[in-house]
């Protein structure tokens, strides 16, 4: 019978290529996650993997990526509470760390796609092998490897990839398969102990016969992403029976607990990612025998605030206790989560600058009323005024500002924290700084000697 997930795995997703913790952060977040019951840490470095040699270039060029050291103190601390490591390490979509590099263009599927790799000749085939190779390396002792290969997006369209394809009967599911069971056999045969994951988003619409054939049975477990709140439960009990029938009756799921909403959020919904897992743990009461559900991996996808909660009670036939994180506003008493106070400046500022006071600045009462374009080309304003509004419109600028750059400064890059204001504060104060350089240059012009 497939083991319930509060007894089966539940990996912790790390998603490094965004926003990446300073490394003392990071390891107060790992003894968190042994706290609330993880497993083990499903752990994408992307640019944040210490590459070396000819890959040294796949470094991020915004911050320093994590030292070999800093890698090895991550699965130490890991370790020491008793979580595994899985390293994830992209092998077909989802490439534009590498594919964005001007020597690696020709590898592309298609040009105006950095994401997809082409999946012909061998030097492809190489430079994942030897990615793979310099992590795996740097990652003694592991046992299970994740090989992404999700939303391989415009396969099939590049030149090669139509000549392949002239040949009758060749399909672009036989080309993803051909580059993917290639990955997954080379890592058996360099590494036979260890046990490879990969995402099954683009086998979904394959038949049993196809996926039975294609040499990947044994080969692989595929993971099943999905993190819609209303996920369709018999629709992926019976994808996830169609698996076992091909001969894949390891599977995984992964559900969401941030960063799977929309690309510009800054508090993702907390209830989206709770009603997600919800539903997850449904497939998991329903899924027969011939299924092994082998575990969760509670994906948090980078580039937004990172914020932790704790549900007990949850749960699954008659276990007691399920963990798992979803972002979400931080209760009062969630005082063991290390990133408790930037998360609540996060919600409180994201608030302040999404209220109309502050993005509506300049439909006030007293910019409106006192302040107008007209009123400001010929100089009809009232000097005590304007200084009013350009108190009120630096004030605003500046309010809150420091206190999250000193707090995020301290558990992130400062390129992340730069990052974060010119998305979400810069747009707003734009509006603001043009109010502010209006009204002082009309106290400049009505009051000489006033700089305002």
């Amino acid at each position: 019978m497939s083991p319930p997930w509060p007894t089966g795995k539940k990996l912790v997703h790390l998603d490094l290529k965004g926003a990446p913790p300073r490394i003392n952060y990071l390891l107060k977040l790992i003894d968190l996650f042994a706290e609330l019951g993880a497993d083990g840490l499903l752990v994408e470095y992307e640019d944040m993997f210490p590459y070396e040699g000819e890959l040294k270039m796949l470094q991020a060029s915004t911050q320093p990526a994590y030292s070999k050291e800093e890698v090895m103190s991550i699965q130490e601390a890991a370790k020491a509470k008793g979580l595994e490591v899985v390293p994830l390490i992209q092998t077909f979509g989802h490439m534009e760390f590498v594919l964005k590099q001007d020597c690696l263009r020709d590898l592309r599927e298609v040009d105006h796609c950095l994401g997809t790799l082409s999946p012909h000749r061998d030097r492809p085939l190489q430079l994942v092998l030897h990615m793979l190779r310099q992590v795996i390396d740097l990652h003694p002792g592991i046992t299970t490897l994740h090989i992404g290969a999700d939303e391989v997006y415009l396969l099939g369209e590049g030149e090669e990839s139509r000549r392949w394809l002239r040949t009758s009967g060749r399909s672009v599911e036989q080309l993803f398969l051909s580059h993917v069971t290639a990955v997954a056999r080379a890592v058996k045969t360099a590494w036979p102990h260890l046990t490879v994951l990969m995402w099954d988003d683009m086998m979904r619409d394959m038949s049993q016969d196809t996926l039975r054939d294609s040499g990947l049975v044994g080969l692989v477990q595929p993971m099943l992403w999905d993190y819609n709140p209303d996920l369709d439960v018999d629709k992926t009990v019976s994808l996830l029976e169609k698996y076992s029938g091909a001969g894949m009756a390891d599977v995984w799921a992964a559900s969401s607990f941030k960063g799977s909403t929309s690309v510009h959020c800054c508090v993702p919904s907390s209830q989206r990612h709770v009603d997600n897992t919800l539903q997850w743990l449904r497939v998991a009461e329903s899924v027969s025998v011939a299924v092994h559900l082998r575990g969760i991996a509670l994906t948090g996808w980078q580039r937004y605030s990172p914020q932790i909660y704790r549900k007990s009670k949850f749960h699954k036939t008659h276990q007691d206790l399920y963990i798992f994180f979803v972002c979400c506003r931080i209760s009062q008493n969630t005082t063991m989560f290390p990133g408790r106070f930037l998360a609540e400046i996060i919600v409180d500022l994201n608030s302040f600058l999404n209220s109309e006071d502050v993005r509506y600045f300049e439909h006030n009462m007293f910019v409106r009323g006192w302040f107008s374009p007209h009123q400001r080309q010929k100089k009809m304003v009232n000097p005590l005024i304007v200084m009013q509004i350009q108190s009120q419109a630096a004030a605003f600028i500046d309010e809150k500002l420091d206190v999250l750059r000193g707090e995020m400064s301290a558990l992130y890059p400062d390129s992340t924290v730069q990052e974060w204001e010119e998305e979400h504060v810069w747009p707003v104060q734009a509006s603001l700084q043009k109010v502010l350089e209006d009204t002082t240059a009309c106290l400049r012009d009505m009051l000489p000697g006033q700089s305002g």
